[in-house]
């Protein structure tokens, strides 16, 4: 908890420091008088920017009052008992590009409140990705993709690349497969010290974990026609490989419960070998008063699965505003602020990947103005994943509801209640019949 504390408290410091109205969107104090109801995502990653609306409020007039702070999984559920209720009293909430599509009227289109100049400064795919049937609902704030954090010691030691290669007979290096990991996971591994590697075990986190892994190892969720094909010799392959980790305790026996703060927690503790994370989380892996492990610590594009391609799941969180709010200026003005260049320029100081072209330019620049080579090499590697090995979910509106059937299939399968086979048999019969109540296959 005080490594989070940590977190929050460093990356708040430099968001009001850095901060200017850049691009502002109103006139000094338009907005006196008027509250914006808002729900936004929390955790670790994401609440730090959050130091930066008071200055807006300074500026505007206006105040913010802040609905809900919870993770994207809890937020999402709030929301649609929202949705149900048809109670829907608040103007701007944090969004994903894998969640939008499920939210049908929700949200406005921002091309209509947001300039087309404001609009050209992002990047392209990103505004494509945010879009939905022709309509942009949200307003990307930063993207995401994976790679492979490690703890270079481990590597560079004699007795561990002696003992590996007697072992596994091949040298020790940093993966390129994921069979790789595995075997080095397990070898590294020594509960309940030390542990191989770890992996995020629940909600729409495991589900997408699993994907990448399965078109990694040559699957697809659907196929042409849209129909659930997840339960294939490549998805036994896939989930094979958590249950393996899992059985042979090369991760912590809690990740069936773990998310993305857990692991990043984890990883910097100095308790995990390998750990495959977002980039938002590199700042703090290497900063020695939160992180056990700065300074050792290397980064490799993910590895590959048995088809030869790459993890990549990828996406964008966003912001977006609701059809029922009765100020969308206000909004309009509150999202571009929360995503201009120069929160986006702080956000990218910690590893967070930018939406905004001059960003990704910029923030490497200035890493190597000041000699940070940790952080200019973890763009560069970021930089190919997001050029060469992203990819999103199926982003249909069933999304959420097929991963819903899926994760606690795959939860049973990693603690051993199911077979690898029954789990994703029973989890694809579960989302065809998701798919067939929609109307879609």
């Amino acid at each position: 908890m005080k490594m989070k504390q940590k977190l929050l408290c460093t990356i708040a410091t430099g968001l009001i420091a850095a901060l200017s109205m850049e691009q502002a969107a109103f006139a000094e104090g338009e907005f006196k008088g008027q509250t914006l109801r808002v729900k936004l995502i929390g955790g670790a990653q994401y609440e730090p920017l959050y130091a930066l609306i008071p200055s807006w409020e300074k500026a505007t007039g206006a105040k913010v009052n802040i609905l809900s702070r919870k993770n994207h999984f809890e937020l999402d559920r709030e929301i649609k008992q929202d949705i149900a209720s048809g109670l829907i009293d608040w103007c701007v909430g944090s969004n994903h590009t894998s969640f939008a599509p499920q939210y049908g009227d929700l949200y406005i289109d921002l091309n209509d409140v947001v300039s087309k100049d404001i609009l050209a400064t992002f990047v392209p795919n990103a505004l494509k990705s945010s879009t939905v049937d022709g309509r942009l609902v949200q307003l990307p704030r930063h993207s995401d993709v994976s790679n492979l954090y490690y703890i270079k010691s481990l590597f560079n030691n004699e007795d561990n690349k002696k003992g590996f290669k007697e072992k596994y007979g091949y040298e020790l290096s940093p993966p390129e497969t994921w069979n790789q990991v595995r075997d080095q996971a397990i070898f590294f591994a020594d509960p309940p010290n030390f542990y191989g590697t770890q992996f995020v075990g629940k909600d729409e986190a495991i589900t997408g974990r699993f994907y990448e892994m399965l078109v990694a190892e040559g699957g697809a969720i659907f196929d042409n026609e849209g129909r659930p094909i997840f339960n294939s010799d490549a998805g036994i392959r896939a989930l094979s490989w958590f249950v393996d980790l899992y059985k042979s305790k090369a991760v912590p026996v809690g990740v069936p419960n773990y998310l993305w703060d857990d692991t990043g927690l984890g990883f910097a503790s100095g308790t995990v070998a390998l750990n495959l994370d977002w980039a938002g989380w590199a700042s703090f892996f290497n900063n020695p008063e939160n992180s056990k492990i700065a300074g050792d610590i290397g980064i490799i594009r993910a590895p590959k699965g048995s088809s030869g391609k790459r993890t990549g799941w990828s996406g964008s969180h966003t912001f977006s505003i609701t059809k029922s709010c009765e100020t969308p200026k206000i909004a309009a003005s509150f999202i571009e602020f929360l995503t201009n260049y120069d929160a986006q320029m702080v956000e990218a100081r910690t590893g967070l990947l930018p939406t905004r072209s001059k960003v990704w330019d910029d923030i490497v620049t200035e890493f190597k103005a000041s000699d940070n080579a940790f952080m200019v090499d973890i763009f560069k590697t970021y930089k190919s994943s997001m050029a060469e090995d992203a990819f999103t979910v199926p982003l249909i509106p069933e999304w959420i509801e097929v991963s819903n059937t899926l994760w606690p299939n795959l939860q049973a399968a990693i603690v051993g209640d199911k077979t690898v086979k029954q789990a994703l048999d029973d989890a694809a019969k579960a989302a065809t019949e998701v798919l067939e109540d929609a109307g879609r296959i």
